[in-house]
């Protein structure tokens, strides 16, 4: 990642902030005002994901977003929040995408947040009907 993108990323951003303060500094309430904010964050993420994502990892994170849409922006924070940081170097690959969709499935299993595993007890005991056959 070039440092003009760097400084695109970091105008962006202050912007974004600086809208945020002149908006919160006017009455809250309306809410065209909020759809609108969420509208301008939704458009700074996608203008930010398509800077440091290659075309392969932004198709396979478009795919990960039709099944599970939590796992996605998880994903898409903390590629954000690297590339705010200054920790990516070059534009994310497919490959770079699995390990970090990786750790981040890592991270919700040891915080125990999956909620995609299924428990099934069965009972233990007198419910089996070919328990009947051995009585004739």
């Amino acid at each position: 990642m070039s440092d003009a993108d760097l400084d695109e990323i970091r105008k962006g951003r202050l912007a974004q902030l600086q809208q945020q303060q002149s908006g919160t500094d006017r009455v809250a309430g309306n809410g065209g005002q909020d759809e609108q904010r969420k509208q301008q964050e939704a458009e700074a993420r996608a203008s930010i994901l398509s800077q440091i994502l290659q075309p392969e990892a932004a198709d396979r994170l478009g795919r990960i977003r039709l099944v599970k849409e939590s796992r996605a922006t998880d994903v898409e924070d903390r590629l954000i929040m690297l590339a705010r940081s200054g920790q990516l170097r070059a534009k994310v690959t497919e490959e770079q995408l699995k390990e970090l969709l990786g750790a981040v499935a890592e991270n919700k299993e040891r915080d125990g947040t999956t909620g995609g595993k299924i428990v099934i007890s069965r009972r233990k005991g007198g419910w089996d009907d070919d328990d009947d056959l051995l009585n004739l």
